[in-house]
């Protein structure tokens, strides 16, 4: 059993954690990155998109249900937003509805926690000295409000948001591209995902990927990822290192 002492993410306050796994085995140097998706993944956030988005759609004049609304998870705003203009001939423009969305999020990020021994694990494999990306189909302002809350930039080697790039999950583009800022190759590299879109496009980049099966991300084909896990308490470097 290892103790590290550290700061909390969520107050300025020392504590110490257990992290049972933590020298169990030495770094494997085929695996130099591991990359999260943020909404699902990082924190416990898909209920509220889900709950914002129905009702700002019905305003506009839209309808949809839970379930078809979960088709767009770990797609970029953009695209939805667009999906949905031409669906329901709704007025306004893409990018107001956009920053309509954002706008509501934002004002809501207090009800935001994070996914549960997300914390401990990323402790873990930080403290190996791997390198950890995040990738994103959210927009930037939400991404760094994110960050910001939970104190995560000092663990962050690269951030990418779903504004950053011109195809959205699961088109690969947003993983190749942050490989290729933190300078590894995409067989060196681990997606964590809690979506059929995310997974789809970690396998289509060339990488090995996670499924983290998230409840509050609702019925996700996660079938295509090489491992699927329930918690994150689940997943030890042992376990990692398997996949490379």
């Amino acid at each position: 059993m290892v103790y590290i002492h550290c700061r909390s993410f969520l107050a300025n306050n020392n504590y110490y954690i257990k992290i049972p796994y933590l020298n169990q085995i030495k770094r494997r140097d085929n695996l130099k990155a591991i990359i999260f998706d943020m909404d699902g993944v990082i924190i416990d956030s898909e209920p509220l998109h889900l709950e914002l988005e129905k009702k700002l759609l019905e305003e506009l004049g839209g309808k949809i249900t839970p379930e078809e609304l979960q088709d767009f998870v770990g797609t970029t705003d953009y695209y939805m937003w667009s999906t949905f203009k031409n669906k329901f001939n709704i007025k306004n423009s893409i990018e107001e509805m956009i920053a309509m969305k954002k706008e509501r999020f934002l004002q809501n990020i207090h009800k935001i926690s994070l996914v549960d021994n997300f914390e401990e694990f990323m402790l873990t494999v930080h403290s190996k000295g791997y390198l950890l990306g995040l990738a994103s189909s959210n927009n930037r302002k939400a991404v760094n409000s994110i960050i910001k809350k939970f104190n995560l930039d000092k663990y962050l080697e690269f951030i990418i948001s779903g504004e950053e790039v011109s195809k959205g999950k699961p088109d690969p583009e947003i993983f190749l591209t942050a490989a290729n800022k933190m300078n590894v190759k995409p067989h060196e590299c681990l997606v964590i995902e809690d979506a059929t879109n995310g997974v789809k496009a970690a396998k289509s980049a060339g990488m090995k990927c996670i499924g983290l099966k998230n409840p509050n991300s609702g019925n996700q084909d996660l079938s295509q990822a090489d491992l699927i896990i329930d918690n994150f308490n689940e997943l030890t470097l042992e376990t990692i290192s398997k996949l490379f």
